[in-house]
């Protein structure tokens, strides 16, 4: 990752999209599931942004996916290093925040897994998928990019001082609470997926995190938590076209554009580096507080019937 000072640009979200050469993949053949999976997010266009983010807290991952043996698609995931001063030992998708140099968000995608896991830069053997909708970290908003590793006969070059091991996980056990492994037994007592709700003074901050147990607990691999697990879901759900056994959000909880939105206006580190990159708030603005209407005007109609529930009794 960069400190280098980002200057802004207008064009973060160009991206390159190849037609991808199946006759040229080195990949097993494909189950009927797969191919449709595939299709779905080739097709898939993330709407479009309203508003602005700042370079300087702007990241992006890359799920790079990958044919298994069986014809389904797996994605890779990499333990991070101990020695890393923020997540040590988690795990992650490659990724990291914006460099000066980057063009588009899915160029600093492949340009991260390069540096971290030695995935080749190389657009007919690694063709995008789709860029999918940003999303909210603590100091970064991030965007994952979908990839195809159409070359199974690539082998990773792992940068050791970020990376510790890379691994693969089933891409559509993301939408199921049901392990795609055996269970283990030290694990037999934990659930293969649960989730968590936080809840804070400022109810456009409200949002459920999910985690999902790798099946590797024992090797020290720790669950695919928060950030990752959220966009895996969605990477899931629009490639298989069908929601989660599982509810991904809070009841009456903000979307993530609401969440980006009241982030960009109230939280400092964002604030700060809109107004230094001069980056105009007043759709962000908007999209707050029309958020924050709403969820008083449902809180008073919850209030008043209630109300009148006791009345009755």
């Amino acid at each position: 990752m960069n400190s280098k000072t980002i200057p802004r640009t207008t064009n973060q979200l160009r991206y390159h999209r190849p037609k991808i050469r199946w006759n040229e993949a080195r990949i097993p053949p494909l189950s009927q599931e797969s191919k449709q999976c595939l299709r779905n997010l080739a097709a898939y266009r993330a709407p479009k942004q309203r508003m602005v983010y700042p370079r300087s807290r702007s990241a992006a991952v890359l799920v790079a996916l990958f044919v298994g043996r069986q014809g389904d698609l797996y994605v890779l995931l990499s333990r991070r290093s101990s020695t890393l001063r923020t997540y040590a030992g988690d795990t992650s998708l490659p990724g990291g925040r914006v460099d000066p140099e980057d063009k588009s968000i899915e160029d600093t995608a492949r340009r991260e897994a390069f540096e971290e896991v030695g995935l080749p830069h190389d657009r007919n053997k690694v063709p995008l998928l789709c860029v999918l909708e940003p999303f909210l970290a603590a100091e970064l908003i991030v965007t994952p990019v979908v990839v195809l590793i159409l070359d199974n006969t690539l082998r990773p070059i792992l940068n050791s001082d970020e990376v510790a091991s890379l691994f693969s996980h089933p891409l559509a056990s993301f939408l199921s609470s049901d392990p795609p492994f055996p269970s283990e037994p030290d694990t037999l007592e934990v659930p293969y997926h649960k989730s968590f709700d936080f809840k804070s003074g400022q109810a456009a901050q409200a949002f459920r995190m999910h985690q999902f147990l790798t099946g590797r607990e024992a090797g020290g691999i720790k669950p695919v938590f928060g950030l990752t697990a959220a966009m895996l879901i969605r990477t899931a759900t629009i490639g298989y076209a069908r929601e989660p056994d599982f509810e991904v959000n809070l009841p009456h909880a903000p979307t993530t554009e609401e969440r980006i939105a009241w982030a960009l206006v109230y939280r400092k580190i964002f604030s700060e580096a809109c107004e230094q990159e001069g980056i105009d708030l007043r759709i962000a603005k908007r999209i707050s507080d029309a958020f924050e209407k709403r969820e008083i005007y449902r809180q008073r109609n919850e209030q008043g019937h209630k109300g009148k529930q006791r009345s009755k009794l």
